[in-house]
């Protein structure tokens, strides 16, 4: 004869289902966003430096390692008459970002974006007016030939009076092994600078989330690159047949901290960290 346990309860137990902690709930694109991209300034700095160079407006813009498309959605909404590729090798990512940005856009704004599933070194998009290589992504090319290759096959794609816009990080905190906490309202941003080898230049940094009921998103993003110097970027540019600008950025005088304008700028600052753009004309 079998026996079925039968399970009692009292009537005033309740069952306990685990919290939800925040880390949880959170997703890691959305806290990227908010702690990391400012669309609305880089397109910003993108379209008026490109009309003021060339003294057009451009409309079709390549954004390679565009992870979810959130910069080429921000160019999409400046004007009815621009148009985006964006290019990516991570297809979990850009199926993201279809749902999430692209899903966000009217109708007829989706229509002029295009997502590639594609490695930027190799991809086919036709001639471009500008192209974007933002986040410091193109840092994965990690020795001169396969970064010079990259940049021909950039110069190649844009038209005749065509800009690539890149950014860049440094200053001498930036070869430390060390962590940055920046606080927002829900959460806390860390920066961990993991490693550097000062011989190959590469290192490896990581960003972690954490939350106010001590959960956390540990290593939620993994970088791992070559620490480049402006002069080799700008030197690796010229190669490749541009002519390279860097653009450095000014300082606040009462927060002693950058202002957000970036003019051009043949010397800079000993800052223990920085962030500049680098401006490449064809």
């Amino acid at each position: 004869m079998t026996h079925t346990k039968k399970h009692r309860f009292n009537k005033h137990q309740k069952s306990k289902t685990p919290k939800k902690t925040m880390a949880s709930k959170a997703n890691i694109h959305v806290l990227y966003e908010q702690s990391v991209q400012c669309v609305e300034s880089e397109i910003d700095f993108v379209d008026e430096t490109f009309k003021k160079l060339r003294g057009r407006k451009a409309k079709l813009l390549r954004e390679d390692f565009c992870g979810t498309a959130n910069t080429s959605c921000e160019w999409i909404r400046r004007r009815n008459t621009n148009k985006a590729i964006a290019v990516d090798l991570n297809e979990e990512v850009l199926a993201w970002g279809r749902e999430h940005k692209i899903g966000k856009l009217t109708d007829a704004q989706a229509k002029r974006i295009t997502l590639i599933n594609e490695n930027v070194m190799t991809v086919d998009t036709g001639k471009v007016d500008t192209a974007l290589a933002m986040n410091f992504s193109y840092w994965i090319f990690e020795d001169r030939p396969t970064m010079i290759k990259y940049f021909k096959g950039i110069y190649n794609t844009l038209v005749d009076d065509g800009i690539l816009f890149l950014d860049a990080f440094g200053g001498y905190e930036a070869y430390q092994e060390m962590r940055e906490r920046t606080e927002h309202d829900k959460f806390t941003y860390v920066w961990d600078q993991a490693s550097y080898d000062p011989v190959t230049g590469h290192c490896v940094c990581h960003i972690h989330f954490k939350f106010k009921d001590g959960s956390k998103i540990n290593k939620a993003f993994t970088y791992e690159w070559r620490l480049w110097s402006l002069p080799e970027l700008t030197e690796m540019l010229t190669e490749a047949g541009f002519k390279a600008t860097v653009y450095w950025e000014g300082t606040d005088e009462d927060t002693d901290e950058g202002n957000g304008i970036f003019v051009p700028a043949t010397e800079g600052e000993a800052d223990a960290g920085w962030i500049a753009y680098i401006v490449a004309e064809k």
